[in-house]
């Protein structure tokens, strides 16, 4: 059902052979670099856990050290950010959505270190890049399945705050379900915050009580209002099928390891990293995809979302990135 999120062709793999050196020589490991992760919310929360996996899995193979903070308030950020600065962390990961000024301003007064965050904003200097979270690929497929599934003709979203990538996914999934249901009408709801699942919850269930049949879950919760009243409901960044297997068809999955080991391949290599890592998470490039329960929704339209899918793996076609907040 799931899909394994392969690695973006474009990682780079480094050699520890010099010329002139015998290639029977023992190969010369680098030690592997110091790296933070700053989570706002706690780490299981879905885009966290993204992340944080990510992170894991790259320091189980031993190509970092890996530190993390959770549940770090917009006020404590910036002063986070300095503390793994000051302890000589070469790399932090994490995101910038509350703090954008504040966190350019720390990268800009610790030159030497590393900072890759999530953010809404450009890269700045050399040692501040940035990344989104770009799995609308999925969305919109996910979308292509909701919008010949619905019964009521209603479908909705619930989002955490409209910032432009809560913006463009929720944007997505309406353009799918638009695409092969133009009369559906689509409703959305923020909940204020990046982890309320029980408001998500809330926001669910007015949904359904005004009509909609199949919710989008930008945020964790979502789902649990579906459960309850026995609809369906697409998932958003991880796969939440197995949490819900009755309820939880089709979900929009994204993946933080093609963005990582870009990021890590240049601090490894001593390149700057003031760049725009987003590219890297993109279906197209193996960092993102949809995963979904064959069989769920209508043959046709199972064959309609992966045609597009190839399409867009292809570079055929390319989802809308619109960032407006949705209506």
């Amino acid at each position: 059902m799931t899909r394994n999120l392969m690695m973006s062709r474009r990682n780079v793999l480094a050699s520890g052979l010099a010329l002139g050196v015998s290639a029977f020589a023992p190969a010369v490991r680098a030690a592997p670099i110091k790296v933070a992760g700053i989570h706002a919310s706690p780490v299981e929360n879905a885009w966290n856990s993204v992340l944080h996996k990510a992170l894991q899995d790259a320091a189980a193979e031993g190509a970092i050290e890996y530190v993390f903070s959770e549940g770090v308030s917009g006020t404590d950020y910036p002063r986070a950010m300095r503390e793994y600065a000051e302890q000589g962390v070469r790399l932090i990961i994490g995101e910038a959505y509350a703090v954008e000024k504040q966190a350019r301003d720390v990268a800009a007064d610790y030159p030497e270190t590393a900072f890759v965050l999530g953010s809404s904003g450009k890269e700045a200097g050399e040692n501040f890049g940035v990344f989104g979270t770009w799995n609308h690929d999925g969305a919109y497929l996910a979308g292509m399945l909701a919008g010949k599934m619905t019964k009521s003709n209603v479908v909705g979203s619930v989002g955490a705050i409209p910032i432009p990538e809560v913006n463009m996914l929720i944007n997505a999934f309406a353009a799918g379900v638009k695409a092969v249901n133009p009369e559906a009408k689509h409703l959305v709801a923020f909940i204020g915050t990046f982890f309320d699942p029980p408001k998500a919850r809330e926001a669910g269930l007015a949904q359904i009580d005004a009509g909609a049949d199949i919710l989008f879950g930008e945020r964790i919760g979502t789902a649990d209002a579906a459960k309850e009243r026995g609809l369906k409901s697409v998932g958003s960044l991880i796969d939440y099928t197995p949490r819900y297997p009755e309820t939880v068809f089709a979900n929009a999955l994204w993946g933080f390891r093609p963005i990582l080991d870009a990021a890590i391949a240049d601090v490894s290599a001593g390149n700057p990293v003031g760049k725009d890592y987003t590219a890297f998470g993109l279906l197209k490039e193996g960092g993102s995809d949809i995963a979904y329960v064959k069989g769920v929704a209508p043959a046709d339209a199972e064959a309609a979302m992966e045609a597009k899918r190839a399409e867009i793996k292809s570079g055929a076609f390319e989802v809308p990135r619109i960032t407006d907040e949705p209506k």
